[in-house]
């Protein structure tokens, strides 16, 4: 599977975007480090390191998107997109470290204080250390947001929270030069832990997203909302979506149809349905089909019977696949468990029994769905 053009122009935008944060995040380094040497201000001196951290954090997001953006190949035939929650991930790790050496040099100079020496053009750099790297904060959230990049959103929550850093920089610097006293260690301290505490939010992120996290539920009822809206389709089931990066997204689902739909129908339908689903959300969908023949009576009194003796469960969430064989006399269903029910085979049994009792010579087939969507 070769990376589209729009993957392509998005990890173009991600690299170039990271390329400026390199740029801005030395400009700043040096700034600092110059007066954090000559103020002997431990707080910039620190600042000065994280903005050397943050540059670091985007050569590993280009260095990340770059082999994320690699063309699928036999070993890995879904491509290599993942690796951007792996490069999420590291960026998780440096903020989490630069939040511990910052808590650690904090706690330092409030045991042990030391002698500032602040000027105005201290005042002044620092000042406008602030305000670039809060913009430039906000500039790595809002592409990452647009990009679908955690890798420029942990940027950009660094960023913002290194502009707090930074704030507070200045403020015990103005405080120390009017009153003589030394808040550094304390403000830097305080700071330090929502540093880490965002560091670890970003790690938590990274690591579900690798792990496999459920598709969120404004996302589904869309996707089956599109479906569902289709001549002929009595309803959308199963929808189970793989994540293989930010940039794709493959799925199935299973579609219920009428029994008598001739099978040219059918495959006219589920590819404009593919179709349609990869223009609109763009992912890649795989469509099944569950046939009902409810347009029977007796089919449908079943099924009204299932429903029933289903309702009475409230761990059961969902009842589909309901299709009735008369030939086979086999009845088959698929039932949908909260994840909390450690019983769901006993439940099944039940479940039969009592339809077996209500409908004497008909098998009953219960197949156990698992929640992978709303």
């Amino acid at each position: 599977m070769e990376p589209t053009a729009l993957e392509k122009d998005r990890s173009k935008e991600i690299i170039r975007v990271s390329i400026k944060g390199i740029l801005v995040n030395i400009l700043l380094v040096v700034f600092k480090a110059i007066v954090g040497l000559l103020a002997n201000s431990i707080a910039i001196i620190l600042d000065a390191v994280n903005n050397l951290t943050d540059a670091l954090s985007s050569i590993i997001t280009i260095i990340g998107t770059k082999l994320a953006g690699k063309a699928a190949d036999k070993k890995h035939p879904y491509g290599h997109g993942r690796i951007e929650y792996l490069t999420s991930t590291i960026i998780a790790v440096i903020v989490i470290a630069a939040g511990v050496l910052a808590a650690k040099e904090s706690i330092t100079r409030i045991i042990h204080p030391d002698n500032t020496n602040y000027s105005y053009w201290s005042i002044i750099i620092i000042a406008v250390a602030v305000v670039v790297k809060f913009l430039l904060g906000r500039y790595f959230t809002a592409k990452g947001k647009k990009l679908n990049s955690g890798a420029l959103k942990a940027s950009g929550t660094d960023a913002i929270f290194d502009a707090v850093l930074s704030f507070a920089t200045l403020v015990s610097a103005i405080i120390n030069m009017i009153w003589g006293l030394n808040l550094e260690g304390i403000l830097g301290t305080i700071i330090s832990v929502f540093i880490i505490r965002a560091g670890i939010e970003i790690l938590l992120e990274s690591i579900s997203n690798i792990i496999g996290a459920r598709i969120d539920s404004e996302t589904a009822e869309k996707i089956k909302s599109h479906i569902n809206s289709y001549e002929g389709v009595h309803g959308s089931y199963d929808l189970i979506l793989h994540n293989y990066g930010p940039a794709l997204t493959i799925g199935s689902v299973h579609i219920e149809i009428d029994d008598d739909v001739m099978a040219k129908d059918i495959d006219v339908l589920t590819r404009q349905i593919t179709g349609d689903i990869y223009q609109e959300f763009g992912v890649l969908l795989t469509v099944g089909i569950y046939a009902s023949n409810e347009q029977d009576p007796h089919s449908k009194e079943m099924k009204e019977a299932a429903a029933a003796l289903v309702a009475e469960y409230p761990q059961i969430l969902q009842m589909h696949g309901f299709y009735v064989n008369d030939k086979t006399k086999l009845v088959s269903f698929d039932l949908i468990f909260d994840f909390n029910e450690a019983h769901k085979d006993a439940v099944c049994e039940e479940i039969k029994e009592a339809l077996s009792e209500k409908f004497p010579g008909y098998g009953f087939m219960i197949i156990i769905d698992r929640d992978f969507s709303d």
